[in-house]
């Protein structure tokens, strides 16, 4: 989130309408608006890995796996995790769900104070979210925070599975950072290679 609209308020209506016909996706906080930036490799291959895995597992249930494109609104704000996963969703014309059960955000420089901050505290305001999980694309570090741990910190890191508790469905790191360049990752593939 980079690039703040001078607007005075806008309402959540014209908000949603603005967002069907936008080239450039806003998230809505406190009647603001603010342009998403673009993404690098490197976030975009965590977020096809993570959201690939997940909708596969979750083939044949009632729970599905959504990318950036889906809104999720906390009270009177939208945001737009990099991918969720929620269950028994009725589509909508504008992209929303207001009951995920899981959120996962990729970091950068530029999102990492806000995803750690204002988003986690307001997605811990939503009833259905069960998990809120946090990966790290400068290197291996994946934090999963549990609402029946009292969203205390797990952290899974190369050679570990993350478990999707809410879902049972275990993914190993190293398939989350597949194709993904940064040091952990090549110092990893190169112990494999010469173990």
């Amino acid at each position: 989130m980079n690039l703040k609209y001078q607007l005075d308020h806008l309402s959540i209506q014209d908000y949603l309408k603005g967002e069907l016909h936008s080239t450039v996706k806003h998230e809505y906080i406190d009647g603001q608006v603010y342009a998403m930036a673009g993404a690098s490799s490197s976030h975009n291959r965590i977020v096809a890995n993570t959201l690939g895995e997940l909708r596969f597992a979750l083939k044949g249930t009632p729970c599905e796996s959504f990318a950036s494109d889906m809104k999720v609104r906390v009270e009177d704000n939208f945001f737009y995790p990099d991918v969720l996963v929620a269950c028994h969703h009725k589509g909508n014309d504008y992209g929303v769900t207001d009951s995920p059960l899981i959120i996962v955000e990729v970091l950068s420089k530029a999102t990492r104070k806000i995803d750690h901050t204002l988003k986690r505290i307001a997605y811990q305001r939503l009833a259905s979210l069960q998990e809120y999980v946090v990966i790290e694309q400068e290197f291996a570090d994946i934090e999963v925070c549990r609402r029946n741990r009292h969203w205390q910190s797990e952290h899974y890191f190369l050679g570990d599975e993350v478990w999707f508790e809410s879902i049972d469905v275990r993914l190993p790191v190293a398939v989350i950072y597949e194709r993904v360049e940064n040091a952990d990752v090549l110092a990893y593939i190169q112990a494999l290679q010469e173990a």
